[in-house]
């Protein structure tokens, strides 16, 4: 896993149990403790109440693509071997969005409200990234 070539992410503070919890491969986001909404990305305030108060609560991994791009040129040199790749908006059922890849099928074959489940890469000894795949 060392010769992974591609940016890694660098964890703050406040994203910091969010990545402990995909290193074990288990998503897990921030669910308000005054409304109940899940939030990401992370943040100390929650948008839909703006309460502070807040727990990391795992969720089911389980959503729909809601947008997506089919990257055909590489932006950086590490993804020159992946092309061509989906980078996609996953709406979960739990109600956030977040950005990742769509792995497991073809490019063409990706479209908007497909489901979908989390996967891991486990791609250094100390990162895992979740991506999803065709559920």
């Amino acid at each position: 896993m060392s010769d992974y070539a591609k940016p890694i992410p660098t964890p703050s503070e406040d994203s910091q149990p969010y990545w402990e919890a995909t290193k074990t491969h288990e998503l897990k986001l921030q669910q308000c403790g005054a409304c109940g909404a899940f939030r990401f990305p992370p943040a100390e305030v929650c948008p839909e109440c703006t309460s502070e108060d807040y727990e990391w609560k795992p969720v089911s991994g389980k959503g729909r693509v809601f947008s997506f791009v089919i990257y055909h040129r590489a932006y950086h040199p590490g993804f020159k071997e992946e092309l061509p790749y989906v980078v996609a908006v996953i709406e979960l059922d739990e109600g956030p969005r977040m950005l990742s890849n769509v792995t497991g099928c073809k490019p063409e074959e990706v479209r908007c409200d497909m489901p979908v489940e989390v996967t891991y890469e486990d791609i250094t000894d100390e990162m895992t990234l979740p991506k999803f795949r065709p559920a």
